[in-house]
């Protein structure tokens, strides 16, 4: 055999054992990715067969007083114009604004001019009249004097009374007074001034009690009545007491609400007009529980629930009412006596879903929920 033939014998069978091992290698490759795969699909099947791990704390209700919260703002129970009620030229004012004045204190006082001295013409012509009845009457008796004559000097008598009366009212009208006890707000006179009748002396209002006027909805308005004794603070952190005095019958048109007055006792003037407060009113006892917010959760719905785990370990979502907030959390109603409230995983799991609980007290569930 020739040298050549050699040659291309050894160079093909070469490449033959080159192509070969190609093959090999490529089939090899393709068992090690389908056995790989196999495995990852196993893998991935397991995990689709664990359970969600959840915490889970067994909380029981509590008696809890519901309550109605109202806020709104103090008001003076009366704001009074004082005014003149004849002419003059104002000699005295002995007040300022803010004084304390009681009732019948001087506000403001008009000239007296001539009218102490009509008083005491009235007065003379009120007893001359008075002694000329007093004579008819005795002349009446002996029959000297006829009944029309009598008639006309009874008149008379009453007639100067009523002038007296009329002269005494204008000479009290000089001091204007204070109708009833409260503060000087504004004052509108001052001495040397000209008061008119209908003229404004000053403005008093009536801060003892106080009034707080809030508004509650439809809903809260069918639970309260008069009488009924509220607590509550002002923004300044002042606790009070009082008694809700009215609750409104008629709805505002634009807001739908009810207006509602509590009287609080103020008999120091410490409370201002316009201040803000906030009373709680109690309703009636309900079983509640207490958790942190941070539980709270929407429903498929929208609804605010919250997700516990029944006796099979199955999530189930209950839709709840927060009851009132509290520095230790929330106190909800809508909620079984004793549930198995989630407390971590919450966000992780769903309505009918089976999981794995982890049971921790309700103190330690407490601490993690904050």
């Amino acid at each position: 055999m020739s040298k050549n033939v050699i040659s291309a014998s050894i160079v093909a069978a070469a490449l033959v054992l080159w192509l070969s091992s190609g093959a090999f290698i490529e089939d090899t490759d393709s068992s090690s990715r389908s056995g790989l795969s196999g495995q990852g699909q196993a893998i991935f099947d397991a995990d689709e067969r664990t359970l969600s791990k959840v915490r889970v704390a067994v909380i029981s209700s509590e008696s809890r007083t519901r309550h109605v919260v109202l806020r709104g703002r103090t008001e003076s129970k009366r704001i009074v114009e004082v005014k003149a009620e004849i002419a003059g030229q104002v000699v005295s004012r002995p007040v300022e604004r803010g004084t304390h004045v009681t009732r019948g204190q001087l506000l403001c006082e008009v000239a007296l001019d001539d009218r102490q001295v009509a008083v005491e013409e009235a007065r003379a012509g009120f007893e001359k009249a008075r002694i000329e009845h007093a004579g008819s009457l005795t002349l009446a008796k002996q029959e000297l004097l006829s009944e029309v004559a009598i008639a006309a000097s009874q008149a008379r008598e009453e007639a100067a009374r009523a002038h007296l009366h009329r002269q005494m009212l204008n000479l009290e009208r000089t001091r204007i007074t204070a109708p009833f006890d409260g503060v000087v707000e504004d004052l509108h006179l001052n001495a040397g001034d000209y008061a008119v009748p209908g003229a404004a002396c000053a403005t008093l209002i009536d801060l003892d009690p106080m009034l707080v006027v809030a508004h509650v909805t439809e809903e809260e308005v069918s639970n309260l009545n008069p009488g009924r004794p509220v607590s509550g603070s002002t923004r300044s952190g002042r606790e009070l007491q009082g008694r809700m005095s009215f609750v409104g019958r008629q709805s505002d048109p634009v807001t739908r609400t009810y207006p509602v007055e509590i009287t609080v006792e103020n008999g120091d003037y410490s409370l201002r007009s316009g201040m803000t407060v906030s009373f709680r009113a109690g309703l009636d006892e309900v079983q509640a529980h207490q958790i942190s917010p941070s539980l709270l959760t929407l429903g498929d719905n929208g609804d605010m629930g919250i997700r516990t785990m029944d006796a099979s370990n199955r999530v189930v979502f209950n839709r709840v009412e927060i009851l009132e907030d509290g520095p230790e959390g929330l106190w909800i109603t809508g909620l079984p006596g004793t549930v198995n409230l989630i407390t971590v995983g919450q966000e992780y799991v769903s309505a009918g879903e089976i999981v794995e609980p982890i049971y921790i007290s309700e103190a330690a569930d407490q601490i993690a929920g904050r």
